[in-house]
């Protein structure tokens, strides 16, 4: 039995438009999107365009320019050793490929500054100049970047060399592993779509107190109560 008829039917009335607007939410009405795809985007946009870290470790990288390495890096398969060979070759270091190791020898600073120039083509989508320069699909060579320096950083360690397993550290999440998380995706500014993004986040807190509300005035008008 209903206690209270006009708060119940006002609830269920909140709580019918509630679901109206979400179903218009997942209808494809922005640009071929629904709501959620097309704010998701936004928001990567926006994280994209804060995260583009570049510039700074080719400064902090520099110093390493005179820094001789002479590491040997264990693969999992011959494949991958072989692809990344092409990565040190590049930055004028030698590279050696022995079954799925890989001999390196050359300057660090060369090599982190040519990882950080691949790094930026694929933060700038340029996937196309990627395949041009090591014949494989982009996001494979920038993923072989990643697994190589992530090698490095634990081959220097074991060398006892922290200072220079650091920056390799530092270049392999904060480039390499940035720029394959969002390659494919436009950066902007967070004041290019400012008003949206505001718009967005007082719908989404509003959006959720209406939900809250009607459930409230539904079960109370049901009769149902919280007592201590």
């Amino acid at each position: 039995m209903i206690y209270n008829k006009k708060e119940f039917y006002g609830g269920a009335a909140l709580l019918a438009i509630f679901f109206i607007i979400l179903f218009m939410m997942f209808q494809p009405i922005y640009h071929g999107h629904n709501a959620m795809q097309f704010l998701d985007h936004l928001y990567n946009s926006i994280s994209k365009g804060s995260i583009d870290y570049s510039g700074q470790l080719k400064t902090e990288t520099a110093p390493y320019n005179d820094k001789s390495v002479d590491l040997k890096l264990p693969y999992k398969t011959e494949v991958e050793a072989v692809q990344s060979a092409a990565l040190f070759t590049t930055a004028g270091a030698t590279a050696t490929v022995e079954g799925s190791t890989l001999h390196v020898t050359g300057s660090l600073g060369a090599i982190l500054a040519s990882s950080l120039d691949d790094a930026k083509l694929m933060y700038d989508n340029n996937g196309d100049a990627m395949k041009a320069k090591y014949a494989i699909e982009p996001r494979r060579a920038l993923f072989n970047w990643w697994t190589s320096l992530k090698l490095m950083d634990r081959v220097l360690k074991a060398q006892g060399d922290f200072e220079a397993a650091k920056i390799a550290g530092t270049v392999q999440t904060k480039a390499i592993e940035a720029s394959y998380n969002y390659y494919g995706i436009d950066a902007q500014h967070i004041t290019e779509d400012l008003a949206l993004v505001i718009f967005s986040l007082v719908f989404y807190v509003l959006y959720t107190l209406w939900y809250g509300f009607a459930i409230l005035f539904l079960f109370e008008g049901w009769g149902l109560k919280l007592s201590h």
